[in-house]
């Protein structure tokens, strides 16, 4: 089970950091992941002490190898085969609520529909 080195895309994948082995790879090719701060092929090697960057969606995970693996394995035994060193997500803006308009009011009339506009901050088209 442990090895000196694996592909990365193999351990991105066994680690659970992508869903899919074709994501893992296709992420690699994509550059959206970087090992010691270099943009990597899927073949690229990783070993233990590694620092590996991996860009899912909006997020990008900051983990260093801890230990190699190639097999996929469950979710305990992966997260002790790296260690996550990603900050926190930023707190998000707490949006304002809409307007609540009383049971049975029936549709807003037009300038009651602009005021709502102009409270939430949008602009008419046109």
């Amino acid at each position: 089970m442990d090895m000196p080195s694996a592909r990365v895309d193999s351990w991105i994948w066994a680690v659970r950091l992508v869903k899919t082995r074709s994501l893992a790879t296709t992420a690699c090719r994509g550059g959206h992941v970087r090992v010691n701060g270099e943009k990597v092929k899927p073949a690229q090697a990783v070993r233990p002490g590694d620092e590996v960057r991996v860009r899912v969606g909006d997020v990008e995970r900051i983990v260093t190898v801890a230990r190699t693996i190639t097999k996929r394995v469950s979710a305990t035994v992966a997260a002790e085969c790296f260690v996550d060193k990603t900050p926190p997500p930023p707190p998000r803006e707490e949006a304002p609520l809409a307007p609540q308009r009383d049971r049975g009011a029936g549709r807003p009339t037009k300038r009651e529909r602009r005021a709502t506009d102009r409270l939430l901050g949008r602009h008419p088209d046109g």
